[in-house]
């Protein structure tokens, strides 16, 4: 589990069938059998090497996130360690898990921030983006700004210090970038749909959520 909040920023590269991850200094000690973030990425350090590990990675995780095209041509990424129970959340609760990816479509300097616009490459995971909540981009806790109705495309306002201590300020529109929805969305939206599996769904009647539903039961 990890909090979104980038401790430091390193190079990815490829080895064999794995992956190198240096620039890991400011993460020390790290142990083989930890847990570190990579581009929002958990990984799992398979050797120490020098500055840093390699960790072994699925097929799973190369089509699903952007760490095999960027280790392909040594690219940057923002690495975090495991959150430890007596840290403090910061930024909100990350699995590294990452659910699809997103393409830059948009970035702009503004006056005290930056401009940030992401459209997800699967419009169904944009039902988890509403404004004001939190996703994680390239392993960033960021808090959504705006977003269209379907969330298919939301906004960011980064800040200095966001742009200046990440990989942020090496994006350039048309980048692709790992997201992942926020956690909350995803299991709220598990257990209203009341799957027949789920221990608790199996032991009651299950009824549709609906805005009849939400009425009669004093919502408005």
């Amino acid at each position: 589990m990890f909090t979104g909040l980038v401790q430091a920023v390193g190079r990815v590269q490829r080895r064999a069938t794995g992956l190198l991850v240096q620039g890991c200094s400011p993460l020390a000690p790290l142990a083989e059998g930890d847990s570190v973030a990579v581009d929002g990425v958990c990984l799992t350090v398979a050797e120490l090497i020098a500055d840093g590990f390699r960790a072994d990675v699925s097929e799973e995780t190369l089509c699903r996130t952007s760490l095999g095209a960027k280790a392909d041509r040594g690219g940057v990424v923002n690495l975090e360690p495991a959150l430890r129970l007596c840290d403090r959340l910061g930024g909100h609760l990350v699995s590294g898990h990452v659910d699809g990816s997103g393409e830059v479509v948009a970035l702009d300097a503004r006056s005290t921030s930056w401009y940030l616009e992401v459209c997800w490459q699967d419009p169904a995971f944009g039902r988890y983006v509403c404004e004001k909540a939190s996703i994680a981009l390239d392993g960033i806790s960021l808090t959504v700004a705006g977003c269209v109705e379907d969330g298919s495309r939301f906004w960011i306002a980064v800040i200095a210090h966001t742009w200046t201590s990440t990989s942020l300020q090496q994006l350039e529109v048309g980048a692709v970038v790992n997201l992942e929805a926020d956690l909350l969305a995803k299991y709220t939206e598990r257990l209203l749909a009341g799957a027949p599996h789920l221990p608790m769904a199996s032991n009651r009647n299950t009824q549709e959520i609906s805005t009849e539903w939400l009425a009669s039961h004093g919502w408005s």
